[in-house]
């Protein structure tokens, strides 16, 4: 077994002052780490009747797409405004600093399709609230949500998502304080 938490950089100060940013890429750059990280996420969520899995834009595609290929799923892109070609649903979510858009190919999830969002990290739980509403939004049952960091404590991430009635699974939980 692969110690993933020794696979993960902590980057100081990126992208500004005060955070501590949680690199993946020198997780998905190692062959035996990236191979146990995708086989545990999907060793999770096989056999449970998913047929779609969303990657949230960048990182939730690394993972997203292999846990998709691993469970016989299909695989869906969640992306910034203006990157997806054909008629989109659009969903607003509130930042720390302001509010952000996301937005998902209106004929990618038909209604009642079982979906499991995949990202890397979760931290407040934001984008991925955002991203289980626009699913609703699509006609989507969303069965639950992966990350492979969950940054436990004081950004409260994990109260969020269950506070908005989702179920979530993390392979690692790093805590931070404020």
């Amino acid at each position: 077994m692969v110690d993933l938490l020794k696979l993960i950089r902590n980057v100081p100060d990126f992208p500004i002052p005060g955070i501590q940013f949680k690199d993946i890429t020198t997780l998905v750059h190692d062959k035996e780490g990236f191979k146990e990280s995708c086989d545990k996420l999907a060793e999770i969520y096989k056999n449970r009747g998913i047929t779609k899995v969303v990657g949230i834009e960048a990182r939730g595609y690394i993972f997203g797409s292999v846990v998709a290929y691993l469970i016989g799923a299909g695989f869906v892109l969640i992306r910034k405004p203006g990157k997806l070609p054909a008629e989109t649903y659009e969903m607003e979510y509130s930042l720390e600093y302001g509010t952000n858009k996301i937005e998902i190919h209106k004929d990618s999830i038909a209604k009642g399709e079982k979906v499991l969002i995949v990202d890397d990290l979760l931290a407040t739980g934001g984008t991925a609230i955002a991203s289980a509403r626009l699913i609703e939004k699509a006609g989507g049952i969303v069965e639950e949500m992966a990350f492979v960091i969950e940054l436990s404590g004081s950004l409260k991430g994990r109260e969020a998502i269950t506070k908005a009635g989702y179920k979530f699974s993390s392979l690692l939980e790093i805590p931070v304080d404020e």
